[in-house]
């Protein structure tokens, strides 16, 4: 019998941590390799991470909510060796840490040294990291309402006050709480060390110390645990109360976690350290349409529909290559520019779970054709909730339409640490001036926002005017290709 300690595996490009968003397995539970074990929460995606080899679970190194950081070790299973069967489920329960009240998990403790002489440590594979993008909001479980009522109001300790935001207790009696609806952070333990026992949490959920005064400070509910906005420090939460108690019944509380909070929290950091300028002006795509109606029935032969985004794509990359400050980014840890001489584009999508922005990779070697069908790829992938992470990472630019929806024009939101973004918006028949004649024109608008500490204004406009040129006249992208 070996003891294997599973780190959290580098799940994709840039990832130092990542939210444990749910437990698939419990200590003592046996796994076979590559059975679901967790769902991990990254600014990329949810990833649900198989087990690295068959084994009985021994102990869990992180609470859901937590944030660990790739590299430390998240739980241990004991092993046979390779290819031998799961062990028995007699391995003792030990604490595990709870939910939500950690920034980084804990090191495994320390081993007696008789005990690390008899377990030895297996640095065996890693397990495999999936992309999951879930229909629900990852986590909304651990919030969930039960048989359609009203959560009930979490229990606290007589006192209103919190006991301890790391409490000790067992896996069943965390089970055991959470049936009874019990907050561990304000039940007052009794066993050895501090440990919460089951007859606390008993005693605690038959109100032998819950306050029964009105006005008794509660503990945060089911509905409260996320609060404030992320990337905001320095003032207190928000409080969403309705007007009237007549009123808060109609009212519908919906945890906010998972993918809507890393969106969040992207868009308050990107707000919060870009300084943003936008740029718009309009685009005659006469021509573009034309060019794409002869080239629809060629791509349709090669099973591709084929849309303006690739055109789009292709110009975008033409123009970042005659302005390369607008490939690069800030690395802040070393105060350097770094210019990238590869085009990895973003395009925006948007799903079920929130926004996405899957990654069209090396768009300046591939044809009009391969990056339509790798649009259409990688937009059914995050649709469908079966996106790769290593899709979802390294873009150098993005770009963002809403189609038929575009309207006029928007100010987009940099994919932070991007210095760019070009949103796209509908095209509409509007009256043009050509050769002193008064025509309808194919007009659509484009509007681009620039981190103004790296682009200066006159380079962001003629960066747009270049992407405008090539929409405008888009023989000219034939000729700009590798």
């Amino acid at each position: 019998m070996s003891t294997f300690e599973f780190k959290l595996p580098d799940i994709g490009e840039g990832v130092m941590e990542g939210e444990i968003v749910s437990w698939l397995v419990e200590p003592g539970q046996d796994v076979l390799e590559d059975d679901p074990m967790v769902e991990v929460m990254t600014d990329k995606a949810t990833v649900t991470i198989g087990a690295p080899k068959t084994g009985t679970i021994q102990e869990l190194f992180a609470g859901v909510g937590d944030v660990v950081e790739v590299g430390s070790v998240i739980v241990t299973l004991a092993t046979n060796g390779a290819g031998a069967a799961a062990p028995s489920k007699t391995e003792p329960s030990k604490p595990e840490p709870e939910a939500g009240t950690k920034k980084h998990a804990a090191p495994p403790p320390p081993e007696p040294v008789a005990q690390k002489e008899a377990n030895k440590k297996d640095d065996g594979p890693a397990a495999t990291a999936v992309g999951d993008i879930k229909e629900s909001l990852p986590g909304s479980s651990y919030f969930a309402k039960t048989d359609g009522a009203a959560p009930a109001p979490a229990r606290v300790a007589a006192s209103g006050e919190l006991v301890s935001d790391k409490p000790l207790a067992t896996p069943a009696t965390r089970k055991l709480a959470r049936d009874l609806d019990v907050d561990l952070r304000y039940v007052t333990p009794t066993g050895d060390g501090g440990r919460v026992t089951k007859d606390d949490v008993k005693s605690f959920a038959s109100g032998d110390n819950a306050p029964t005064t009105p006005g008794t400070t509660r503990a945060p509910t089911a509905e409260t645990r996320v609060v404030g906005t992320p990337g905001v420090s320095g003032r207190a939460p928000t409080t969403i109360q309705a007007p009237s108690s007549a009123q808060t019944s109609l009212e519908d509380r919906k945890p906010f976690v998972g993918m809507r909070r890393k969106i969040a929290e992207r868009m308050q950091t990107s707000t919060n350290t870009a300084a943003h300028f936008t740029f718009v002006e309009e685009c005659d795509v006469a021509q573009l349409k034309e060019l794409r109606g002869r080239l629809k029935g060629a791509a349709e032969e090669a099973g591709v529909k084929l849309t303006f985004l690739p055109f789009i794509v292709k110009a975008v990359v033409a123009a970042l290559k005659k302005h390369p400050v607008l490939n690069s980014a800030l690395d802040e840890s070393t105060n350097e520019l770094v210019y990238r001489r590869y085009y990895n584009i973003g395009i925006a999508a948007s799903t079920d779970q929130g926004l996405m922005v899957p990654v069209v990779k090396d768009a300046d070697r591939k044809s009009i054709v391969e990056i339509a069908a790798e649009i259409a790829r990688l937009g059914a992938a995050a649709k469908e909730g079966k996106i790769a992470g290593e899709d979802l990472s390294g873009s150098t630019f993005t770009i963002t339409s809403l189609g038929r929806q575009g309207g006029l024009f928007a100010t987009p939101v940099l994919n932070f640490p991007e210095v760019g973004i070009l949103g796209v918006h509908q095209i509409k028949q509007k009256p043009v001036v050509r050769d002193g004649s008064i025509e309808i024109g194919e007009i659509m608008l484009l509007s681009l926002s620039f981190d103004h500490r790296i682009v200066d204004g006159h380079v962001g406009a003629a960066f747009a005017y270049d992407i405008i040129a090539y929409l405008e006249n888009p023989d000219r992208l034939f000729l700009e290709m590798a």
